[in-house]
């Protein structure tokens, strides 16, 4: 008998027969293997169960599919309660369900794949106007039986066999043909189907987020835009329900993780999500501001989960780990660490980590963290980043002695960390150099493209060899011979550009090292690490420009650069998120190369000082360039450009700039002086003719600045007082920083004939504390309290010659490389590592700024110091031109430190109390 005829005859209960012969229980099943087949070996078993599934589930699909609405009334009809009624659909759905996500058919058999589907597609529909009747209304509603419904609808809708994406052209256009594009008809049947719920929709929240987004990530476009409102429609009614939608957003965020990385979405999808919900929130002002937000951070995340899915394959290790971190940040930004912190085992506890973790043998979280700490010391300690290493050292020994009382622990972990604060002090560390990045044009990744990053070089690598690297793993890419930002058609373009240029890390002093003697090495570690800050210095020339003295149209372009976290980090590397462009005048040029030219002069006095190793061409050539008339071309383009009459007149507003540009050259004099006296005890036989050459030049450069802009002394103190040299130029800074203004004064005399060395400055009215501080009477009749210095009488003879302490004893190695003529010019063009800021480029009139420098006094320069006494003598003032405070209460500190030549009337000496020299030591 024929499929036709049968179903005419069949009774409606007769439909129930293949269901529950699928049904069957493990024990039947067996029972009917045993009874058909009494076949051995478990393969044929299996093979021949499934024949029989197969011809069973197409038995029930013939049936269902003769059977018309008449049939399907009838047999509703059949079933005298509702409790029947639930439970047949319940089951139903269930058994398709089954069926759908375990096909019984092979994947090629794709006719009876897409019967099965269409008879089930109306079958579900059917049932669904069912529901509608009988179980929508609030006192017979079933929340299970719609929730059994809305999961097949979605596993029906997402099912393999539909997705015509996956199919060639030719497949899929047969199927539409002959089927239909069956995903539509039960995507619009389940948001028609969600929007009848009424106020029942809040029963479905937060449980039916998941499962909309994976029907809303298929890529339909007419699908799409009929379901993304249902999300809109679930925010809507948690806010109603709740006031927020916290509950939709945090499982939205969690399911998208999920699916994104399973492989569903993309751009076309985030920009579809972001413009509906917003045109959906427009007609509801009380939601605009929140849904906004949730905008905002669902295209932020799906951003960075689409950057993670298209790298995960990717060859470059650097673009995994990029996205990665990225997406790791993200989470966290967001607090939701959770998301990707799975277990929070970490804690200093004696519980039993959990067997999800892959260890040998059980350990206590306690255990766990030691080992983890442990082992992250000896990464930190391998890279050199020993400060990192001392804090999680600290952490360990703290545990050691106030929790478990482990001294044993505790002694080896003490040792380890002063063996890192030795390292700090002796091992050499290279400052590494930064590099800007840009990535532009369409060819590139969403996560780099049109994107700026900054990215930390290997020690001592050089940016060809960098360049050169970078651009092996985009060898489509083109390189861009230009520093400034490409027009928009470069960034529009299908290709790849790379642009790649040296930035400079602007140094940020950490808070608790402010105003306070620092030993060199310790500074010289934040000046290339934990840096968020880069700038770029471009030479431009503006206005009339004179052939004879480029300085004086010399103009600036200054990019400055921020990253999103501090370099180093985690990567090497982190995105540019804000560019600023500023311009620095000539004049304020000038000011910066002239600090910075002084720096280096102390800098290379420091590093000759502590190791007599060093070769001496270097420091040569450095002060022969400045006071040779034939090399030189420094200051003496700055007089003839901004000191006339016509540059004051037609620039008024730069005076106190102009001052500063006559302090910092009268300053470099005494360090000329103390470089020159160096390079006069290193010289050798045959080059004596050069340095007598130099100090003769010296002589006269000396005294025409002396005689133009006024004579700087630098301080001088006995060593035999004080069993720690200290550096008086840091301690004169650390006092005038932290108890005057920037425009601070200290005395200077006009005609260096007219006062002598050995007449001081009358003393202001101070008096001697018994805490070990003095009070000051300044000019205004302001007390100024000063902090002193303890002594201790050395034994050793004293010795009047000074020793610089060394600023980069990691430099030595590549000194000559590092004063190479390039470098020179970098200088020049203010292209050198740039000051923190303009406005801290001088604390005073009289004294430069030069940031993480230091002089100190020593008994004599022909014998060593003691190990100690040259370890604790390398040390610097550091000091921002924030934490100074008003000029007015300089000048009684300064007296107590500088000797100029002045008359005293006797009575006022009478008057005044004046600090001992062997009591003082700043």
């Amino acid at each position: 008998m024929g499929l036709t005829s049968l179903s005419a005859s069949i009774h409606p209960s007769s439909i129930t027969f293949p269901l529950c012969l699928y049904r069957l229980s493990s024990d039947q099943r067996e029972g009917v293997r045993e009874g058909r087949h009494m076949q051995s070996g478990a393969e044929s078993e299996g093979r021949d169960f499934q024949d029989f599934c197969s011809r069973v589930v197409a038995c029930m699909t013939a049936i269902l599919s003769q059977m018309d609405d008449r049939h399907y009334s009838r047999y509703i009809e059949t079933f005298s309660g509702t409790t029947d009624l639930v439970d047949f659909l319940m089951e139903t759905f269930l058994l398709f369900k089954d069926l759908i996500g375990k096909h019984v058919y092979p994947s090629d058999w794709v006719t009876m794949i897409m019967v099965q589907n269409r008879v089930f597609l109306r079958a579900i529909n059917t049932y669904a106007d069912t529901m509608n009747h009988k179980f929508l209304d609030n006192n017979s509603f079933e929340v299970q039986l719609w929730n059994n419904y809305f999961h097949l609808a979605v596993a029906f809708i997402t099912q393999e066999s539909l997705q015509l994406q996956h199919f060639s052209s030719t497949k899929r256009n047969k199927i539409l043909a002959k089927y239909g594009d069956m995903r539509r008809l039960i995507g619009f049947a389940i948001r028609d189907m969600w929007y009848k719920l009424g106020k029942n929709k809040i029963c479905f929240i937060p449980g039916m987020v998941g499962p909309i987004l994976e029907m809303t990530l298929i890529p339909e476009e007419e699908l799409r835009r009929a379901t993304i409102p249902i999300f809109f429609d679930m925010m809507q009614c948690e806010h109603i329900h709740s006031g927020h939608f916290k509950k939709f957003e945090n499982e939205i965020i969690l399911k998208l993780d999920h699916e994104v990385e399973g492989g569903g979405g993309d751009e076309r999808y985030m920009e579809l999500l972001q413009s509906i919900l917003l045109e959906c929130a427009q007609g509801r002002p009380p939601l605009l501001t929140e849904v906004q937000h949730f905008v905002t951070l669902v295209t932020g995340l799906l951003e960075r989960l689409l950057d993670y899915r298209t790298v995960m394959s990717d060859d470059s290790r650097n673009n995994r780990m990029s996205c990665t971190v990225n997406l790791l940040n993200f989470y966290k930004d967001i607090n939701r660490e959770g998301m990707y912190i799975r277990e929070a085992f970490c804690r200093w506890s004696e519980e039993q980590c959990t067997l999800q973790l892959d260890y040998q043998t059980p350990q206590s979280q306690r255990q766990l963290k030691e080992m983890l700490y442990d082992t992250i010391i000896s990464y930190f300690d391998k890279g050199k980043m020993w400060e990192e290493a001392i804090t999680l050292c600290k952490e360990l020994a703290d545990q050691y002695e106030m929790e478990v009382f482990d001294y044993e622990l505790l002694g080896q972990k003490l040792n380890q960390q002063a063996k890192f604060y030795e390292n700090i002090m002796k091992i050499l560390r290279p400052k590494p150099d930064y590099f800007a990045v840009g990535y532009y044009g369409c060819g590139f990744p969403q996560f780099l493209r049109n994107k700026v990053f900054i990215h930390r070089g290997k020690e001592y690598e050089r940016r060809e060899d960098f360049q050169s690297h970078l651009m092996s793993q985009f060898p489509s890419a083109v390189r861009l011979n230009i520093t400034t930002m490409p027009e928009d058609d470069i960034k529009n373009s299908n290709m790849q550009y790379i642009q790649c240029f040296t930035v400079q890390p602007v140094l940020e002093i950490p808070p608790r090292l402010k105003n306070k003697p620092v030993p060199d090495q310790i500074i010289n570690f934040y000046k290339s690490n934990y840096v968020q800050r880069f700038q770029y210095s471009r030479p431009v020339r503006k206005g009339k420009v004179d052939p004879d003295n480029e300085f004086a149209s010399m103009w600036i372009e200054r990019t400055t650069f921020i990253t999103a976290y501090k370099l180093p980090g985690i990567l090497r590397w982190f995105e540019a998120l804000s560019t600023t462009h500023t311009t620095v005048s000539p004049l304020e040029n000038a000011i910066e190369t002239m600090g910075q030219t002084n720096e280096k002069i102390l800098t290379m006095i420091n590093q000759y000082q502590c190791d007599d190793t060093l070769p001496i061409n270097p420091l040569s050539m450095l002060l022969n360039g400045i006071v040779d008339p034939a090399v030189m071309g420094g200051f003496a383009k700055y007089e003839k450009a901004f000191f006339t009459e016509e540059y004051i007149h037609e620039n008024p507003d730069d005076r106190d700039k102009l001052m500063r540009l006559k302090d910092l050259i009268a300053w470099q004099i005494p360090l000329l002086g103390r470089g020159i006296s160096l390079h006069g005890k290193r010289v050798t036989d045959d080059l004596r003719p050069f340095h007598e050459r130099m100090e003769e030049c010296f002589k006269q450069l000396k005294k025409k600045v002396e005689k133009e802009y006024g004579v700087r002394e630098l301080p001088d103190m006995d060593e035999r007082r004080s069993t720690r040299p200290r550096s008086m130029l840091r301690s004169v800074r650390q006092s005038i920083c932290s108890l005057a203004g920037s425009e601070c004064g200290t005395p200077t005399k006009t005609h260096p004939e007219s006062l002598s060395l050995d007449s001081g400055v009358p003393p202001s009215p101070s008096i001697i504390r018994s805490s070990g501080s003095i009070s000051v009477m300044d000019e205004s009749g302001v007390e100024v309290e000063v902090k002193l210095r303890k002594s201790k009488k050395k034994k050793k003879p004293g010795r009047s010659s000074m020793v610089f302490i060394s600023e980069e004893k990691e430099r030595s190695s590549t000194l000559d490389k590092r004063l190479s003529k390039k470098q020179e010019f970098r200088s020049d063009t203010n292209l050198s590592e740039p000051s923190e800021s303009r406005g801290g480029l001088v604390n005073s009139r009289s004294l430069p700024t030069i940031t993480g420098l230091a002089l100190s006094v020593a008994n004599g320069s022909e014998e060593l110091e003691s190990a100690r006494s040259k370890r604790d003598s390398k040390s610097v003032s550091v000091c921002l031109p924030s934490d100074r405070t008003g000029d007015r209460r300089s000048k009684g500190v300064i007296n107590l430190l500088f000797k100029t030549k002045s008359s005293s009337k006797p009575d006022e000496a009478k008057t005044s109390s004046e600090p001992s020299n062997d009591a003082t030591h700043f």
